[in-house]
């Protein structure tokens, strides 16, 4: 997926711009509106994530000069203010979507891959409630994992993480990647909690704790 983000906080745009990398997308990010509807005259992009809040044109500025120049590309808008009428303002003016900040980072891919889909008509099979890796099955709906048939107590956190990974089975995640979707976008990405709760993690799936694997530069996969 090709996508153009809209977003003046230079440390927010790092962090969605490498998530959203870590996700096999290509990223192209103006500081704002007047760079981004430059680049739209030239390029296309098949979503727009675009921040309401911007110096100089407003998102909703933005959004609605696309829409006039019949720019039918998918939008994604974000904001830090979550009213119902800042919502309704920039639906109306021609976002499909709209995410409030702060945000799971997971839900803004599914965002993300929803507006995908439905502006190229592919449709996308349900979650599994069960995940199984050799012995290890992980129940989304109970929240319990079992090793060889037995359940292992896990935190809140862990829960989370090996959720994460399993529905990311064979691909590599980056540390950045799974600090936001187990911690929230508001973690110091300078932390080490990752590493931290992989190593328990590791320990607790016993036999299967190397299916956890390091990848160099990159973070982790699990398969």
């Amino acid at each position: 997926m090709n996508i153009l983000l809209i977003e003046d906080e230079l440390r927010v745009a790092d962090f969605i711009r490498r998530g959203l990398k870590a996700e096999g997308w290509a990223v192209e990010h103006a500081s704002d509106g007047e760079t981004a509807l430059d680049i739209l005259q030239d390029r296309d992009f098949d979503v727009i994530l675009l921040d309401l809040m911007l110096p100089g044109i407003s998102g909703q500025q933005v959004c609605q000069t696309m829409r006039a120049r019949n720019n039918t590309t998918p939008v994604l808008m974000l904001t830090a203010l979550d009213s119902a009428d800042e919502r309704v303002a920039g639906l109306r003016l021609g976002a499909d979507d709209y995410l409030p900040k702060p945000f799971d980072f997971d839900e803004l891919i599914a965002r993300l891959q929803a507006l995908h889909r439905r502006a190229t008509g592919y449709a996308s099979d349900a979650d599994a409630t069960l995940m199984r890796c050799e012995g290890l099955v992980y129940d989304c709906s109970a929240m319990v994992l079992t090793v060889d048939g037995v359940p292992v107590e896990l935190s809140a956190k862990e829960r989370d993480l090996i959720a994460v990974l399993m529905k990311s089975r064979n691909k590599a995640l980056s540390r950045e990647r799974i600090l936001s979707a187990v911690w929230g976008t508001h973690e110091d990405p300078m932390t080490n909690v990752v590493d931290v709760y992989i190593g328990r993690l590791r320990k607790k799936l016993g036999p299967y704790g190397s299916l956890i694997t390091t990848v160099r530069g990159a973070g982790y996969r699990f398969g």
